[in-house]
């Protein structure tokens, strides 16, 4: 079963139309960068499949389930996650203690008192084994306004991760991370579950290449290219629009 699928996808703001008739689809284990020159409508779309922005025409299917008008929570609770350019994470806590918060959201806890985590053990175990495949396990209980920015944006994979996604928009990763830093968070993604359907937006061409078994090149909000990556690098129109080379 198709992991993601949006077809004919529109967005329009007034005049200005951003996405247009953008048709594509995950598989379950997909690797997909989604690439192009900046106002190319990367983050738009992704907006739009993750339901911070409604379409102006298209639907939007997450496994067999139309998700095209559900709100973001809803598409979370579906099995729908992304990560942003931006880091929000809660700067005080440890790196344990907000997975295991992400955790109870997911197991729709919530509503019990905060002290009561302490009383899940087995939260508290796949918190730890989350935070240790993404090689966060030795700063598990240091608050996150103590590490490095490219540990911040493996807490945030981290985070993602424990909601149990099939799939997992990352919107640009490397943004803002040291190039010392760029390994750690290439292994940490060659880490992320088989099974798990990925879309990666991202600038660093170097990243992208080692990382996508798919490119989609998206120019003036439509879809330019869509192929593996060694043919998106030969390319000629991608290379006009996007690659410069």
């Amino acid at each position: 079963m198709t992991a993601l699928r949006i077809e004919r996808l529109d967005k329009r703001f007034g005049g200005l139309h951003v996405t247009r008739d953008v048709s594509l689809a995950l598989q379950p284990g997909d690797r997909l960068a989604l690439i192009g020159p900046n106002g190319a409508g990367k983050t738009t779309l992704i907006n739009l499949i993750s339901g911070a922005l409604a379409p102006s025409a298209g639907t939007i299917h997450l496994g067999s389930r139309d998700i095209t008008r559900l709100d973001q929570a809803q598409r979370v609770r579906a099995g729908l996650a992304r990560t942003f350019q931006i880091t929000t994470l809660a700067q005080h806590l440890p790196l344990q203690r907000q997975v295991e918060l992400a955790l109870f959201e997911r197991e729709g806890l919530t509503g019990r008192a905060w002290r009561s985590i302490d009383g899940y053990p087995a939260l508290s175990d796949e918190a730890r084994f989350i935070l240790g495949s993404l090689g966060l396990g030795a700063v598990a209980a240091t608050p996150t306004q103590q590490l490095a920015y490219g540990e911040q944006r493996l807490v945030e994979m981290a985070l993602a991760l424990a909601l149990k996604p099939s799939v997992l928009l990352l919107d640009e990763p490397m943004a803002g991370v040291p190039k010392g830093d760029g390994e750690r968070l290439l292994s940490a993604l060659d880490a992320l579950p088989a099974q798990l359907a990925v879309l990666l937006i991202e600038h660093d061409m170097d990243l992208v290449f080692r990382f996508a078994r798919r490119i989609v090149v998206l120019a003036e909000g439509a879809v330019l290219a869509d192929g593996p990556p060694d043919a998106i690098r030969r390319d000629d129109r991608v290379r006009a629009a996007y690659l410069g080379h």
